[in-house]
């Protein structure tokens, strides 16, 4: 791609800018529920692009050390979720809750930051 063009975040960040700055305030009712409705989607594709390559390295890594052996994400993830079915793992094994809460601190991270708590100062 020419480097002039600019790229896929700071579009996003341009038209949530423009949504948010110049139009959600000239709209009510349904129109500025459906604009917000349009900016919080607009956030979360530009968190999917920053955060989703990092998140799924990070996954498919502590899926490796759970069943002990390398592989695809998705292959893992399914291997660990038949794993599950089959009572190889308990279900209050340590290291499974620690991957499946990590899991949904990324994925709420993308999809809903505000859901999680805020880190505590140190």
């Amino acid at each position: 791609m020419p480097a002039i063009k600019p790229d896929a975040p700071a579009l996003l960040d341009a038209a949530i800018d423009y949504l948010e700055r110049e139009l959600l305030p000239t709209l009510d009712g349904y129109h500025r529920f459906q604009c917000r409705v349009t900016v919080n989607v607009l956030a979360q594709v530009r968190r999917e692009l920053a955060l989703a390559p990092g998140h799924a390295d990070a996954e498919r890594a502590r899926l490796a050390a759970l069943l002990g052996h390398p592989g695809e994400r998705d292959e893992l993830s399914r291997e660990l979720a038949a794993r599950i079915r089959a009572g190889d793992f308990a279900l209050d094994d340590p290291a499974l809750l620690a991957h499946l809460r990590q899991s949904l601190i990324e994925a709420l991270r993308i999809s809903n930051p505000k859901w999680l708590p805020e880190p505590e100062a140190g």
